[in-house]
């Protein structure tokens, strides 16, 4: 049994309809969506707490992401430092592309996974 819970930086509160958004830290929601054996079984929307800093959002989202217990996070992009820290809690990135469904976006690195792993 697979269990990932996974984030996605959005645009809005549409669940997995919604699109990815083109930024990392300063996103106005995260999408978590946790997967068991590949199917979608909760979604939750939150809002970024530090989507209105002018410095200092990555680290602030990592936190928060750390606390929900991710394990990865779907972007279309990481700045270093927010690589870096994903790595030292352990958290996997996958890079997606922006304005894509939150839906297609899971599937594509559902796949990815998989093609990691055989």
């Amino acid at each position: 049994m697979v269990k990932l819970r996974i984030a996605i930086p959005t645009k809005g509160k549409g669940g997995l309809e919604d699109v990815v958004c083109d930024v990392f830290g300063r996103a106005n929601y995260f999408m978590i969506v946790d997967i068991e054996d590949g199917d979608v079984q909760k979604i939750q929307v939150v809002d970024n707490p530090a989507v209105s800093y002018q410095h200092g959002a990555g680290p602030i989202v990592v936190k928060m992401l750390v606390d929900l217990g991710v394990n990865m996070v779907l972007a279309a992009e990481f700045g270093p430092g927010v690589s870096t820290l994903l790595d030292q809690h352990k958290i996997t990135r996958v890079k997606v592309n922006a304005g894509i469904k939150v839906s297609d976006s899971i599937k594509n690195a559902l796949s990815q996974i998989q093609k990691r792993s055989v």
